[in-house]
């Protein structure tokens, strides 16, 4: 497409579509080079109509800043209370699992009945709150200082307890998940207790909405290649999801 007007015009249309889209992807859309796309990206930021990143761009800044669980909680519910009914159907008789602290997480923490004997880890206050109401299942909670933005451990304390422990499943939440930079949250503490938690778990299972994708916090937690399984909505980016799947990485999208 050689129109400047015409392209500019598509990829803005593309990135209010899904949020995140690769150079690569545009490329092919457009049916133009890549080092043309760079070029178009470039224009549209200097006109502060999007933000780019190593091999794409966004609506939005790559770089995510700190809010509140709660505040967190009221957004992309739908898709969250999706992702936590499918995780929730992975949970097996007598499983260990950590249950790690954010918004999509706690969803799967209300999607857990009390019909199989089941151990749970977590930081979290608000999964433990949940979880103690219902019969068959033993809670361990995580100690230390408590984070108050996302109501959670974080600390030495909580990361020497689960040094001693060996669980079936993590199911972990992230403020961002990119190719390049991997999995990210806002906080750095938390960031190297999520570390501790791959350590301790046979299986790792994200559960992400599709707006985090192509998007860092300030902490690293791993490599995208750390991980099992990432369980997100149907809005993920295509090109993305692909990538993933091709370094053998299950991405179910509900």
């Amino acid at each position: 497409m050689r129109n400047i007007a015409k392209r500019h015009k598509l990829i803005i249309t593309e990135l209010e579509k899904n949020g995140y889209i690769q150079v690569q992807e545009l490329s092919a859309i457009l049916g133009v080079s890549e080092v043309t796309i760079r070029k178009d990206l470039k224009e549209l930021e200097s006109r502060k109509l999007l933000y780019r990143s190593h091999g794409g761009a966004s609506l939005h800044s790559a770089l995510i800043g700190d809010r509140h669980i709660d505040e967190k909680e009221k957004i992309q519910t739908e898709e969250k209370n999706r992702i936590a009914e499918y995780a929730a159907q992975l949970i097996e008789k007598d499983d260990r699992i950590i249950i790690a602290s954010g918004t999509t997480v706690l969803a799967l923490a209300r999607k857990i009945t009390d019909h199989l004997p089941l151990t749970v880890i977590t930081p979290s206050v608000k999964v433990t709150s949940i979880l103690s109401y219902i019969n068959n299942i033993e809670i361990i909670q995580l100690g230390g200082i408590i984070r108050k933005s996302s109501a959670s451990a974080i600390g030495a304390y909580a990361e020497n307890l689960l040094k001693d422990m060996m669980c079936n499943k993590l199911f972990i939440g992230v403020d961002g998940i990119d190719i390049e930079h991997g999995l990210t949250t806002s906080n750095l503490s938390e960031a190297h207790l999520n570390q501790c938690m791959l350590k301790s778990a046979q299986k790792i299972i994200v559960l992400t909405d599709s707006t985090k994708f192509g998007r860092r916090g300030f902490g690293k937690i791993c490599d995208i290649n750390q991980i099992d399984q990432i369980i997100t909505d149907k809005n993920a980016p295509s090109s993305t999801v692909q990538i993933m799947r091709d370094r053998g990485i299950d991405v179910v999208l509900v």
